[in-house]
Parts: structure tokens; sequence; C-alpha cells
């Protein structure tokens, strides 16, 4: 399909199917976040593609906590995202102009994953609840790093896709010609 048509069906999935995904297709997700733009090209980020059901029942641990994130039980894989240090020139350029686009350029990388995934056929939901600790004890995550978000993936199990409810294009675009 192309770009208009995905922007217009992706959706935060919260029905997932028992159907595992292939960790290939995980890899082809992150693949696109290795392409995205970055100011001044420091790309802050690693992420873990977790497919591995020790891992995974871990991880749903993590997510789902006070009552939030119940439908993560039954995700069937996870991308965790951590922030990096950027380079040399993000960071200073970041120091002179008082704007850090880190985690900025963490959102372009996570929102490329989630197109990739529509385009594959799979569904996520970005997650900003859960508890880090915990997540980076599972993934053996150093204690001075930072998981800015954790992106769950699998097939969908919500048959028809949910009006998406936004502001009028009116509302929210100044056009100066």
């Amino acid at each position: 399909m192309d770009f208009f048509e995905l922007a217009k069906t992706r959706e935060s999935c919260r029905s997932f199917s028992d159907k595992m995904v292939e960790p290939e297709l995980l890899t082809k997700c992150v693949e696109t976040a290795r392409l995205a733009p970055s100011a001044c090209n420091g790309q802050p980020w690693h992420f873990f593609a977790v497919s591995n059901e020790d891992k995974v029942k871990q991880i749903r641990t993590c997510v789902h906590t006070a009552g939030i994130n119940a439908f993560a039980e039954k995700v069937p894989s996870f991308i965790v995202v951590v922030e990096e240090k950027t380079n040399i020139s993000s960071r200073l350029g970041a120091r002179i102009n008082d704007n850090d686009y880190t985690q900025l350029d963490i959102g372009i990388a996570c929102a490329h994953i989630c197109f990739a995934a529509s385009e594959l056929g799979l569904s996520t939901c970005i997650l900003g609840w859960f508890t880090e600790k915990g997540l980076k004890e599972c993934l053996d995550i150093p204690k001075s790093k930072r998981i800015r978000l954790v992106i769950a993936v699998g097939y969908s199990d919500a048959k028809p896709i949910r009006e998406k409810k936004r502001q009028p294009l009116a509302e929210i675009l100044t056009q100066i010609k």
C-alpha cells in the first residue's frame, strides 16, 4: 500500500492473536529504524527485539503494572528501545541551540518501526508505562542506560480498523502561501 494508506490504517493495537512473530520480521522493522533520520546522524538508540518466550513473559510483567497495559499479556514479541549516547556533533548542537533532539530522534525511529510492521502485516502499540528496573534486569541492560519506549509487536486479533479520532486539519494547520 502507499504511505498515505498506511498512515490511515496503522493503529495502536490492544488485541493480539497468539500467532508468533517471525524474528526476521522484527529484524526488518528495526532495519527501518536504523535508516531513520536523526540530528547530526547521531543515531542515539539501541533496540532489543524479543521473541524468546521466557523473556517475553518477563517483559509482559514489566509492562503490565498497576492495572495498566493488561492487553500486553497476549503480546507475542516486543522491541525495547534504549537511549544511547549520541555523537559529538549532535551533543554540541544540542548545547549550542539548547535543544536536545535525542528523544525526538528515538520517536522518529519508533515511527519507522511501527509503519514497517504495518506494511509487513503486523500490529504495534508503543508503550511508555513499564517497570524500567525489571526490563533492565530481564535484558541485562546496564543501570546507567535509559529505556525510553517498549513497542508491542504481533498479529492483530481485532477485525475492523477503528476510525481515527483526530483534530480536523483546519485546527492544526496554518498554511502560509
